[in-house]
């Protein structure tokens, strides 16, 4: 039988032969046809085009120092939601050089938490985050009020923040308009007025003669928001290896990283 594989070129069983890695495969040339590769294409039907919000946050991105000289602060938001606060059992093993972190699959989940950060485009400086159960839309209206009332000199806030629904309610049209002294029926959200529709709510939040102005990312862009790369360092150095006895625990967590 090891002659028989000797013939065949491969090394027999139990002897160690030498180790024949299988052949790579190399990466494509440009133009080389890749079935096995596929990309939507077409854009979903009424979606916004890409191309005036992202002008718009470049100029801001690019105006933001000197604005902020005149109490014109701009200001990066999002939202880290749906965190279970999982206690691992048993707890991992601890990392060393040369050997994979060992870490079972059983956990107690505490139960779910959500928290809002903000971070100064200009400064880097991370405002307090709204911690508490999943309430995306009232905690980022609370979230917002709480910041802009330690800043009482402030005269026109810029929030940057992606165009998911809890970033264009009505209860944020309402505070937009009065903040900026505005005398006008906004209509009720779903029926009539400002309010009817989300992109009629974005068009109030986004006009830029107003005290408080939101700047909406394009989809898929997330990366034009400077606060998720605090929040990916979040979850990366605390959230994703932590190991939580209480949903206050994973609040400290977040309050010692801030």
């Amino acid at each position: 039988m090891d002659e028989a594989r000797d013939r065949r070129g491969n090394p027999p069983a139990g002897h160690g032969g030498p180790h024949v890695a299988a052949p790579r495969r190399t990466a494509g040339h440009t133009g080389e046809l890749t079935p096995h590769l596929r990309r939507y294409w077409l854009p979903p039907p009424g979606e916004a085009p890409f191309a005036p919000p992202f002008a718009d946050l470049r100029a801001l991105q690019r105006a933001a120092p000197a604005l902020a000289a005149p109490d014109e602060p701009v200001v990066s938001t999002d939202a880290l939601t749906g965190v279970q606060a999982l206690e691992r059992t048993p707890p991992g093993l601890p990392r060393a050089p040369g050997t994979v972190e060992r870490r079972e699959f059983e956990s107690i989940r505490h139960g779910p938490w959500a928290g809002i950060l903000s971070r100064n485009v200009v400064t880097g400086q991370l405002g307090a985050p709204a911690c508490g159960p999943p309430r995306p839309a009232a905690d980022g209206l609370a979230h917002g009020q709480a910041g802009v009332a330690r800043e009482a000199g402030v005269t026109r806030w810029h929030f940057v923040v992606d165009t998911r629904d809890s970033h264009r309610t009505a209860a944020l049209g309402r505070y937009v308009a009065t903040e900026s002294t505005l005398e006008l029926d906004l209509g009720e959200k779903g029926t009539r007025g400002i309010l009817a529709t989300r992109q009629s709510r974005a068009a109030l939040l986004s006009d830029p003669r107003h005290r408080r102005v939101f700047h909406y990312t394009p989809k898929q862009t997330s990366w034009m928001n400077q606060i998720e790369s605090c929040l990916s360092i979040l979850v990366r150095t605390r959230l994703k290896r932590g190991s939580f006895t209480s949903v206050a625990d994973l609040k400290g967590t977040l309050l010692a990283f801030v």
